[in-house]
């Protein structure tokens, strides 16, 4: 076992289980990368190093990946993820009240996760629902037509 944040241990025998179907293929990082994610929720600095010393790979080179590539996530992330709308409609309708008052409430910036995590905070380009405007997701849930008086009672929803 190894430590893995402030109070999380895993099993450097599960990451050398996912590296394993790659062995000596270095042109499969990413998918190693994206199994390791999948297993942890992020990628810890303690898999990225062994997923580096089975692979063969120098270190750097998969923190450059998972940098470059926005699904990648170096540390944890909330069991619930708020994406706050900030597209054109949603901004014109109020998106940044929304947004400010989730921050205010969860006490976080936006790319941040709580520290319970519980949730983690995004602001996303376009959600598609321009007509329930100004709109946030949690997870996979659409809520449309927020004012800001609203969101404590949604996120009292969450656990």
């Amino acid at each position: 076992m190894v430590e893995a944040g402030s109070d999380q241990k895993f099993d450097l025998d599960l990451v050398d289980s996912l590296v394993a179907p790659y062995l000596g293929r270095k042109e499969m990082a990413i998918p190693i990368l994206q199994a390791t994610q999948e297993q942890f929720g992020y990628l810890p600095r303690p898999a990225l190093e062994r997923i580096a010393y089975k692979m063969n790979i120098p270190v750097s080179r998969l923190f450059g990946l998972a940098t470059f590539y926005a699904q990648f996530k170096l540390q944890p992330r909330g069991r619930n993820i708020i994406r706050v709308c900030m597209g054109t409609a949603c901004h014109i309708q109020g998106g940044q009240k929304i947004g400010d008052r989730i921050q205010e409430i969860l006490e976080i910036k936006v790319g941040q996760t709580t520290p319970d995590l519980r949730f983690t905070l995004e602001e996303v380009a376009c959600i598609g629902a321009c007509a329930l405007a100004p709109v946030m997701m949690i997870n996979d849930e659409p809520f449309g037509r927020l004012t800001p008086d609203r969101i404590k009672k949604i996120l009292d929803q969450y656990s």
